[in-house]
């Protein structure tokens, strides 16, 4: 039951909400094609192709997204999504956006964004690994029912 316990906690659950809508959508344009993204036939053909990323590892980026997301949305096996999403940040930081620094490209000027907002990702995962789903979370309700036990 670790695997589900949480400090029940509402910073926990901000965390989650957010991370998990925001992981979403970004699996959302991957997988679905929404918010101008590609079809999943599309987006795996860039990945594997042109970014010549392995076909395996291009699913579970887009499983860490997609699934990741709602998985946090509701909080179900919190702690296993928000891993997941960090080793997805930490690939995209080490396979696209180390060589353009830090920062993103705010002026346009610069080739590609850097990894300013895949840290901060990195560092929410890293909360919820720690902390677990938080309030009102799915994981939450099972902790407490196998407590009861």
């Amino acid at each position: 039951m670790a695997l589900f316990r949480t400090n029940g906690g509402v910073s926990s659950l901000v965390l989650r909400l957010v991370l998990g809508v925001i992981m979403f959508l970004h699996g959302s344009q991957k997988v679905l094609g929404w918010f101008g993204g590609m079809t999943l036939l599309q987006s795996f053909h860039m990945f594997t192709h042109q970014m010549h990323i392995p076909a395996p590892l291009a699913g579970c980026v887009f499983a860490a997204e997609f699934l990741g997301g709602l998985g946090l949305i509701v909080g179900f096996l919190t702690r296993i999504a928000a891993l997941g999403i960090a080793a997805d940040m930490i690939g995209a930081v080490y396979l696209v956006h180390w060589k353009f620094g830090l920062f993103m490209n705010w002026f346009g000027n610069k080739k590609g964004e850097g990894f300013e907002y895949h840290l901060l990702v990195i560092a929410i995962c890293i909360a919820l690994v720690i902390n677990g789903a938080g309030a009102l979370s799915i994981d939450r309700a099972i902790a407490s029912r196998g407590h009861r036990a």
